[in-house]
């Protein structure tokens, strides 16, 4: 592999990790999960593709890559890029690691507690194993930068936006902007496009996308906002939180667990957050897997329609992530509710998307092109590394 980029993404009890060669066409990958547990372990895949599972029981960040790195000492590593969630409201693109740039992820865990905290963690593990090693951070919600003040606003009084960086950011960006880049190179160029891109997986949003700039997302502050997910309730009465302390004496930590742990699919269906177990129990007769289905599908719908709002021109659909690439039925269901758009499309080509397979699905006449694209979000985070570097 030649000048292979390592991508790094450093949950609070996992690290997720790549190598992809300079040209992309070669990848090494792995995950370490349940950091800090007895069962923490490695999940690693050769540039063959063989498996292999290593213990590394209670392991902690920096022990965990000192093992990863070593599993990839071979390949001799150019860069790290590192996903990071959030990067307020001062970055509207990656950055190469600095101090500065270190401190502002730390401080931002005001706005992603749960994320950032760990992607300093990485960041700091890399820098004292390979000081020398340069480093580069692309942030979930710098591709939505470009959203206009009516899209990223909240209606609420100015010295919270001022003074507390209270508005809508946007998450899921490195994927949106791969599979709107991607999609803008499969159709033909004469105009600009304007996709909506619909990521759907455990985590799901929907970006409007014109000439390659999002001009507004489903997810807001947090990546709670927007559509039905696995376990994260999306869109609810904002007065939900002051009803549900005053009638059960619920605190603000419970209610934070029960919108973002225990509601979407999990909470409406009472079985699983993930959509193949629901898709199965549905067809099996479940009432409450069916609801789960229909509103998913629906909010999902609801929000493509309103998203399309801020597109000069509609081009069409771009369906990815796991489920977004791998239902068919989920995919046939959202369109269904959308029923004023001239979209047609093609079952036959539809049912043959998945398992990684790109691919577009409407029919000659429909007014909407309609495409499933599969995201690979270290393939972008690797491109942003080279570009900051000038690799």
């Amino acid at each position: 592999m030649q000048n292979p980029i390592l991508v790094l993404n450093c949950g609070s009890s996992s690290i997720k990790y790549a190598l992809l060669s300079n040209d992309s066409s070669e990848r090494v990958a792995g995950l370490a999960e349940n950091l800090g547990l007895d069962t923490a372990r490695i999940k690693h895949t050769d540039l063959n593709g063989e498996k292999v599972e290593i213990s590394l029981a209670g392991a902690n960040h920096q022990w965990a890559l000192q093992k990863i790195l070593g599993l990839l000492a071979d390949y001799k590593p150019v860069a790290v890029g590192h996903r990071v969630v959030h990067g307020g409201r001062e970055f509207s693109h990656a950055e190469k690691v600095n101090d500065h740039v270190l401190a502002e992820v730390k401080r931002l865990k005001v706005l992603a507690p749960l994320h950032n905290p760990a992607h300093a963690l990485g960041i700091e593990a890399v820098e004292r194993i390979y000081p020398d090693l340069p480093q580069v951070v692309v942030f979930d919600t710098a591709f939505h930068q470009t959203m206009p003040a009516k899209a990223y606003r909240y209606a609420i009084p100015k010295d919270l936006y001022n003074e507390h960086y209270i508005r809508r950011y946007g998450f899921h960006g490195s994927s949106h902007a791969y599979v709107s880049h991607r999609a803008d190179s499969l159709v033909p160029h004469n105009q600009a496009n304007g996709w909506i891109t619909v990521h759907l997986g455990n985590g799901c949003s929907i970006t409007a996308v014109y000439d390659g700039k999002s001009l507004d997302t489903s997810m807001g502050l947090t990546p709670l906002e927007g559509v039905v997910m696995g376990t994260r309730s999306g869109d609810v009465d904002p007065s939900l939180h002051i009803h549900l302390h005053r009638i059960l004496g619920y605190s603000l930590d419970q209610i934070d667990t029960i919108l973002n742990k225990q509601s979407g699919l999990l909470g409406i269906s009472g079985i699983s957050s993930d959509m193949r177990t629901v898709e199965q129990a549905a067809n099996e007769g479940n009432e409450d897997a069916k609801l789960a289905i229909e509103i998913f599908c629906y909010k999902a719908a609801r929000y493509i329609a309103s998203l399309s709002c801020a597109l000069p021109t509609f081009t069409g659909l771009v369906f990815t992530g796991g489920i977004g690439e791998n239902s068919a039925s989920i995919r046939q269901k959202i369109l269904q509710n959308l029923p004023h758009f001239g979209i047609k499309a093609n079952l036959d080509k539809n049912a043959e998307l998945s398992r990684g397979v790109e691919g577009s699905f409407h029919q000659a006449d429909s007014l909407l092109q309609l495409w499933v694209i599969p995201t690979d979000e270290e393939y972008q985070i690797a491109k942003e590394t080279k570009e900051v570097l000038g690799l």
